[in-house]
């Protein structure tokens, strides 16, 4: 037997599948075979709407509504607001709020969440504080969204003392956290670096008897890799094999750097053949991490074989991949082939690529090639410190201190810096070679264009 509730739940499988057209036939259909649609049938039409077609078009909605006589409700405008939310239109919230009220519609918990939620988003934090005050101190019942989005919000703009403090003092008033809960701070606290007090939220998480999942331990696994934490990282991993959790093409790469930076090779080598072997389909992030290894390795050849896969996989390899491979050259002391990269890399649109033409500049210096690298750096459209510092100590070699002491006045001109090292080398070199009178009048130069700049 026909009936609304049927109507309804046609709507919102045609809806969920963003099939707009059949859901509104489905309407005309029913109205025809005198089946009303409800306001549950227009909230479908509502929230579908936002999220496909957009929030003039959703709103034109209520216009039908209020047509067939049937008067929006708190879940109507709920949908508008997180509409106006996902693409962080605050006033529109605000405008879709204050109509709410002014028609007598009392907003419920999950309005305010909506609403708190697009304060963090557009980085109003002060704001969305004093809606949870509100929610706290009114007679609404906070759920665990309520404190995930207020712990999440309070993270993500660099509040992380405050999530804590406020994650504590849920826990003292008989709050239970879940597991979204304790990774939203655990992922909060891995990004602002603060691995011991992750691994402590980690370790009270398994003692709850909560079972942490793959992204808790990935989140802080990566924390502990980031902050050069290798073997607490490779613990953490060794873990999650145990429990047989599988990783993605990240987790991989970020593992096989790792293993790389503390030496153990084979060990990288198992993991980058388990890869493979798992089918992971990698990308271009993951790509430059084996390309790196492979270069770090000597293996130039590897290396060039995964950037020719890249290329012909569909991949666009980015300035990274490439300055890989012009580093990896330089180092195994094949210039030419370095320089023939580096057109080539021009040649296909990266410009003003520094890191690219600084490992140029250094493997030059490096082979004795100095006048070369000059004349690189001279070509050079940008250029940062590192070039200004790299090239400086290079001609302090080779004795070349007048040209050191004329580029490093340069770059201090130019408000770059340059490491202390670099201008004691350039100054006890003119020294050392007798040109005491150049030596001070370096030093005072040096000193005037600190003071400028």
């Amino acid at each position: 037997m026909l009936s609304t509730r049927l109507l309804n739940i046609c709507i919102t499988s045609f809806c969920k599948s963003r099939d707009l057209a059949k859901a509104e036939a489905v309407i005309v259909d029913g109205i025809r075979l005198d089946i009303l649609p409800d306001v549950v049938t227009y909230n479908a039409l509502v929230d579908a709407y936002c999220r496909i077609v957009g929030l003039d078009a959703a709103y034109s909605i209520l216009q039908r509504m209020r047509e067939a006589g049937i008067t929006p409700d708190v879940v109507t405008y709920n949908s508008l607001i997180a509409g106006a939310a996902r693409r962080c239109l605050l006033s529109r919230v605000l405008d879709f709020f204050d109509e709410m009220l002014r028609a007598g519609i009392r907003p419920d918990v999950w309005s305010y969440n909506t609403l708190m939620h697009c304060f963090f988003k557009v980085g109003k934090p002060d704001e969305a504080n004093a809606i949870f005050r509100d929610i706290i101190l009114s007679d609404f019942l906070p759920c665990a969204t309520t404190f995930n989005i207020m712990l999440n919000g309070l993270c993500k703009n660099g509040y992380i003392n405050n999530a804590l403090m406020l994650f504590r003092n849920l826990e003292h008033h008989g709050f239970v956290p879940q597991l979204v809960t304790c990774n939203i701070l655990i992922n909060g606290l891995c990004k602002a670096r603060r691995l011991r007090a992750a691994r402590k939220i980690l370790r009270e998480l398994g003692e709850s008897g909560i079972e942490p999942n793959s992204i808790t331990y990935t989140t802080v696994m990566k924390c502990c890799l980031m902050s050069k934490q290798y073997q607490q990282g490779l613990e953490i991993m060794s873990l999650m094999k145990n429990k047989g959790y599988a990783f993605d093409g990240f987790s991989y790469c970020t593992i096989i750097s790792a293993l790389v930076k503390t030496g153990r090779m084979e060990e990288a080598n198992s993991y980058i053949e388990e890869m493979m072997t798992n089918g992971i389909e990698l990308d271009l992030v993951s790509y430059n991490t084996l390309i790196n290894w492979y270069c770090k390795e000597g293996d130039l050849e590897t290396a060039y074989k995964l950037l020719h896969e890249i290329e012909k996989g569909g991949l666009e390899c980015d300035k990274y991949t490439h300055t890989i491979i012009i580093n990896g050259l330089c180092k195994a002391g094949n210039i030419e082939c370095a320089l023939r990269h580096l057109e080539y890399m021009c040649t296909m649109g990266f410009d003003s690529n520094v890191v690219a033409f600084n490992c140029l500049i250094d493997g030059l210096c490096k082979s004795g090639q100095i006048d070369r690298a000059i004349k690189l750096f001279e070509s050079m459209e940008v250029r940062d410190s590192f070039a200004y510092t790299s090239l400086v100590c290079n001609l302090c070699k080779v004795k070349r201190y007048k040209c050191a002491a004329k580029l490093l006045l340069s770059c201090l001109k130019d408000g770059m810096k340059v490491l202390r090292s670099a201008r004691r080398a350039v100054l006890d070199g003119l020294r050392g070679s007798g040109l005491i009178h150049e030596a001070n009048k370096l030093k005072l130069e040096l000193r005037m264009a600190q003071i400028l700049h």
